[in-house]
């Protein structure tokens, strides 16, 4: 086969080309830090990468899922502290008005005072998150509690005691909410009723007003347990946090030994790649330079 100078000088442009292309390849690397700038220079970097970002926009979302449920717990931990006041409160109302030597506009204060009470109650029932309401299971766009034109309270959430779950990890829900029968519920709002319709009654005894304090006893003690599942439910949401701290942090290593330069061997093989292609220049220059004139001379 006959090697024409024009296919001797076609070879070298094209290795000279190539080796060019290769220069620029490694100082886009520097520029962008990344080893590909897109899929066509090494598709299994490009096809790994993918489900690397996966996984880390998958933990992401939990994450931005716990800080949800944070909120969500921690106002939940708030309106029960509260409630438990008031119902403290209450209770020592109660333990006033048990003594029969208060007079009937004692007892009027008194049942005045429990009224203020139970409307904070049902401020405290119809907490929101935004929007929602934390004490009507997943129906929250709906208040749980309501109270007519006379004042009595109804509690709407009989019907709706479903978990609110939020994902937290692959295949993991956790419920955020409490459940709205373990406090607010129906019978702690008539109690209170009957406990003011005692005291406007003029019959009633000071033992008879007593006897409501078991009851009481009995709802601080509903929300005293519920305190704690809710505590529970916190501390597990911590440990899920500080695993997703982890997880991510090992995600974002991976898919940064996969897509990240490494600078120096980026610097040695760049400059190793610039010798060779001003080696390669001098060489063409040299085998592309003789002529039929320069022969003759």
């Amino acid at each position: 086969m006959r090697i024409t100078q024009g296919m001797l000088s076609g070879n070298i442009l094209t290795q000279l080309s190539k080796g060019y292309g290769k220069i620029a390849d490694y100082q886009q690397q520097l520029a962008s830090g990344k080893k590909i700038t897109r899929p066509s220079q090494d598709p299994v970097v490009a096809a790994l990468g993918i489900g690397y970002r996966a996984d880390t926009s998958a933990v992401d979302q939990y994450q931005r899922n716990v800080t949800d449920g944070y909120k969500w717990l921690d106002s939940s931990d708030s309106a029960l502290s509260q409630t438990d006041d008031v119902l403290n409160r209450i209770r020592e109302l109660t333990v006033q008005a048990s003594n029969d030597t208060n007079t009937t506009d004692d007892r009027n204060s008194i049942k005045q005072e429990i009224d203020q009470m139970k409307q904070q109650l049902v401020t405290i029932g119809n907490s929101q998150i935004g929007e929602r309401y934390i004490f009507n299971g997943n129906n929250s766009s709906v208040a749980p509690i309501t109270v007519d034109s006379s004042g009595k309270v109804t509690v709407n959430n009989g019907t709706n005691n479903a978990p609110v779950n939020i994902d937290v990890n692959h295949g993991v829900k956790i419920q955020i909410n409490v459940d709205p029968q373990s406090v607010f519920n129906q019978k702690l709002f008539d109690d209170i009723d009957d406990l003011e319709s005692a005291l406007t009654d003029g019959h009633t005894s000071g033992d008879q007003i007593g006897d409501f304090l078991a009851k009481i006893d009995d709802h601080l003690n509903h929300v005293a347990g519920t305190q704690a599942d809710l505590g529970a439910k916190m501390n597990r949401m911590d440990l899920i946090q500080n695993r997703l701290a982890v997880q991510k942090e090992d995600a974002e290593k991976i898919m940064s030994s996969n897509e990240d330069a490494d600078f120096e061997s980026t610097v040695i093989n760049l400059t190793t790649q610039q010798s060779v292609y001003n080696a390669a220049l001098s060489v063409g220059a040299k085998m592309m330079q003789p002529t039929l004139v320069e022969f003759i001379k």
